[in-house]
């Protein structure tokens, strides 16, 4: 199978296949073709494995992107303390004042 560039669509042309294998399975277990099962179950199988794999190298590609933003969040807070802190004033007052309203008109 080809590789695909971002994770996101190499995970979901593996869930695809995983489908795919997976209604080959069924059909053949409703015609209870003993061969046709014996035949579907290997893919199925690697199928599955390879949609493991790519969810956990999805995983690692997220967890990395988070810790990244993560640090440019951080650097930016200390390179902007003024910015930063009138932003969370703004995001404070946003928030009080909508709870506010929600409880006024109770």
């Amino acid at each position: 199978m080809a590789y695909f560039d971002d994770p996101r669509d190499r995970l979901i042309g593996e869930v695809k296949i995983v489908l795919s294998d997976t209604e080959e399975l069924l059909k053949a277990v409703a015609n209870e073709s003993k061969e046709k099962i014996a035949s579907a179950r290997p893919k199925l199988e690697a199928a599955v494995g390879r949609a493991k794999t790519a969810v956990a190298e999805m995983e690692l590609v997220l967890e990395s992107r988070a810790r990244q933003a993560r640090r440019d969040i951080d650097s930016y807070a200390h390179e902007n303390p003024w910015k930063t802190s009138g932003m969370a004033a703004a995001i404070g007052a946003a928030v009080g004042t909508v709870i506010g309203v929600l409880l006024a008109r109770r």
